[in-house]
């Protein structure tokens, strides 16, 4: 299809080998009455990734836009900006899906555009999805698996999607990377950028809906992959927790949200209690001191009563 891409996938690889095929298949798949491009960013992949890539880039020129590094970018800061350089500067809308992901709905795009176009209040969309666990070889689908509150019928009940905001994003989680779909707009200022590490979707989604609104689609169309080398599903605890609480102080010291709390308590806890059981006391003064100087005294206080509620629930229940 030609004329400029309406849509800029963005697609980060790391060392996706078993999986990128079927993410890419979900975006060629795509029926669409617009062209679409996806910049695809293998992080110095040490598996065959790259070559899968390199595949599918001369098969779909008009769609596959590469980038290939020789040395990880993953936390420099560097990512995003390599991808900007080489998403057409026409595009309007940008979609997100990492390599170990995969969409499962040929008409994602066109449904998730259609209403933006025809909804300018709104600056994202998101919608439903599966979650395959490897480990078990089994997919699951009970209503949207991120949503912390409400059941997916009271959440939904007769509409076709339900509207979310800036404030809803600090109770819970409405939108995720594969299913997101949003205007293309600079949304992140220099001095964000320099104090927040780690981008992950929550950062995004919090800048992005700080300009509109979101729908939730009550449609499955993409699958979410749990296997032991996702940077979420499977890496280590430890890690995931402490760039999470880098991002979220980062956050805060920015904007002062106390709202942030809940989030920033619950990965100070986990990290608390992962190094607890494995005894690392320096780690546990070192993260702790940092705590206090990063957030009010009453966050600590709030943390050392989850961590005793949570050490006592594990003796006597």
């Amino acid at each position: 299809m030609k004329g400029d891409p309406l849509v800029s996938i963005r697609c980060l690889v790391y060392n996706h080998e078993p999986y990128l095929r079927q993410c890419l298949d979900g975006f060629v798949m795509q029926q669409t009455t617009f062209p679409f491009e996806a910049i695809v960013h293998d992080d110095a992949s040490t598996d065959g990734s790259a070559a899968i890539i390199r595949e599918y880039a001369e098969k779909y020129p008009d769609i596959i836009k590469p980038i290939y590094e020789t040395e990880n970018q993953w936390g420099k800061g560097t990512i995003s900006k390599k991808m900007d350089a080489v998403m057409h500067p026409n595009s309007k809308y940008i979609a997100l899906c990492e390599g170990d992901d995969y969409w499962t709905d040929p008409h994602k795009l066109q449904i998730q555009v259609d209403f933006l176009e025809s909804h300018p209040d709104y600056v994202m969309s998101s919608h439903d999805f599966s979650t395959f666990d490897e480990n078990k070889s089994a997919i699951k689908y009970n209503g949207h698996p991120l949503y912390l509150d409400l059941s997916y019928d009271e959440m939904f009940k007769d509409y076709a999607f339900r509207t979310f905001d800036l404030d809803d994003s600090f109770r819970f989680r409405f939108a995720a990377t594969l299913a997101c779909v949003y205007r293309k707009g600079d949304y992140i200022d220099e001095e964000a950028r320099r104090q927040i590490p780690y981008f992950y979707d929550f950062v995004l989604f919090y800048f992005i809906l700080k300009h509109g609104k979101c729908a939730l689609f009550k449609k499955n169309m993409a699958t979410y992959r749990v296997h032991n080398g996702g940077i979420y599903s499977g890496g280590n605890p430890e890690i995931g927790n402490e760039n999470c609480l880098r991002s979220l102080y980062g956050l805060y010291g920015l904007y002062k949200e106390k709202r942030w709390f809940p989030k920033i308590n619950r990965h100070f806890v986990d990290l608390f209690c992962y190094l607890a059981k494995r005894r690392k006391i320096r780690k546990l003064l070192k993260i702790t001191l940092r705590h206090v100087r990063k957030v009010p005294i009453d966050s600590t206080v709030t943390c050392f009563k989850m961590i005793i509620s949570k050490t006592f629930e594990k003796v006597f229940v």
